[in-house]
């Protein structure tokens, strides 16, 4: 009989969001008339932008016509794509990154994952905590971490505590490791990290020969204009950060999967004999073998996000989920109870009230409001008496959410 990878069962009983899913299912099953309002998994809600949709469109047909017909795309991305968001997303803050730099794919959640296929199994790896689970089950998954506490922590890893008294921002660990998960905005707290604070990651990174693994895909939420939208902004990163970013929160492509993964080729790791090697060829290498691109329509559609009609009709869509985050802040705040992010990121990270568990709050709300958010103790142990609520849906949905919540909550 052929052998599993036996680290799949060291993976605890679910990952969060089918188990969400699991506990929703349930109560529509028993209770079919309850109008049930999901504000938990951070999915969009909002059409696609028209000037996206009518690159699609035109896409589409050029795939209709022979001289125009396109098969299989370069694994990187077209390269006017890559051009594209090159000059707006790096050049454009002043980031040094070149087009050929960039690798278009069909998710930032992938990339963060099968990034681990070209590092070794023997790094240190530091995550926070709370921490968005993919980080840390691609880990379980790849077995470079041990079994899980009772607490949910797994052994290999360090845990980076964040809290309202660090302002959910990760202190430098004293010791040295090797590979680092930052994510700013934080998923799930909505926290942001100043320009100083990233500086002394990459100052920590640059001397202990560590690589940070930056995710961005909430950067275009961020009003601050003192903020750092890439980790590039910052001196040096170019040779200790890779940055994940995604197209599908700020411009609704969480359906249509398109997103990109910059690796300077200033990056380097070390191999076994102790010699230096450029990570840009390994990770051209892993796609080249692995991926076959993301399709011709969906990358025409996303290089439409940077046109004028595009930008603003994005920015518009950016700004609708930050008013829904506005509107949960506000409400949640009259109700008494105490609620972190929201301000430069679409997700409002509560303080679970009256000493409830985040799973028992999570029950609370679904059963006596029938509304969905995530428990905070799925992102790992310090989320627990913390809860999630996605800014990601209609106005409808949030007002009237909003306003079950407060009615039960209001003392």
């Amino acid at each position: 009989m052929a052998t599993i990878n036996d680290n799949y069962l060291k993976l605890k009983a679910g990952y969060l969001f089918p188990e969400i899913g699991r506990r929703v299912n349930a109560f529509a099953a028993a209770n079919p008339d309850a109008p049930i309002i999901r504000l938990g998994i951070g999915d969009v809600t909002e059409p696609l932008p028209e000037a996206c949709r009518t690159a699609m469109i035109k896409a589409v047909e050029d795939m209709g016509d022979r001289s125009t017909f396109k098969g299989y795309g370069p694994e990187q991305g077209y390269g006017w794509l890559r051009e594209a968001i090159a000059t707006h997303d790096f050049q454009a803050r002043g980031c040094d990154i070149s087009a050929d730099e960039i690798f278009v794919s069909d998710g930032s959640k992938c990339d963060c994952g099968n990034i681990l296929d070209i590092f070794g199994n023997n790094n240190t790896i530091a995550v926070t905590d709370p921490v968005y689970p993919v980080y840390v089950d691609t880990n379980v998954m790849a077995g470079h971490t041990g079994e899980a506490s009772d607490r949910g922590e797994y052994g290999g890893l360090i845990y980076l505590p964040i809290s309202a008294e660090n302002h959910f921002t990760a202190e430098i660990p004293s010791q040295k490791v090797d590979l680092i998960y930052l994510c700013f905005p934080n998923n799930p707290t909505g926290a942001t990290a100043t320009r100083e604070h990233l500086a002394d990651w990459v100052n920590y990174a640059r001397a202990n020969g560590s690589i940070i693994f930056f995710d961005a895909a909430y950067e275009a939420f961020i009003t601050d204009p003192s903020l750092p939208h890439s980790i590039y902004e910052i001196e040096g990163a170019r040779e200790c950060a890779i940055e994940f970013r995604s197209f599908s929160k700020n411009a609704g492509f969480t359906g249509t999967r398109c997103a990109l993964t910059v690796v300077p080729k200033t990056l380097k790791g070390k191999a076994a004999d102790g010699s230096d090697v450029e990570l840009w060829g390994l990770w051209n290498r892993r796609q080249s073998t692995k991926f076959n691109g993301v399709s011709y329509i969906v990358q025409r559609g996303a290089e439409a996000v940077y046109s004028p009609a595009g930008k603003a009709q994005t920015r518009a869509l950016i700004d609708f989920y930050m008013e829904n985050a506005r509107i949960i802040r506000e409400q949640l705040t009259s109700a008494g109870i105490q609620v972190y992010g929201g301000v430069n990121a679409p997700y409002v990270w509560v303080k679970t009230p009256h000493g409830l568990s985040s799973w028992d709050f999570f029950d609370k709300l679904l059963h006596t409001c029938n509304v969905v958010g995530t428990p905070g103790s799925g992102f790992g142990a310090a989320g627990e008496g913390y809860f999630r609520i996605s800014a990601f849906n209609s106005r409808d949905n949030v007002n009237e959410a909003m306003r079950r919540i407060v009615e039960k909550f209001k003392s």
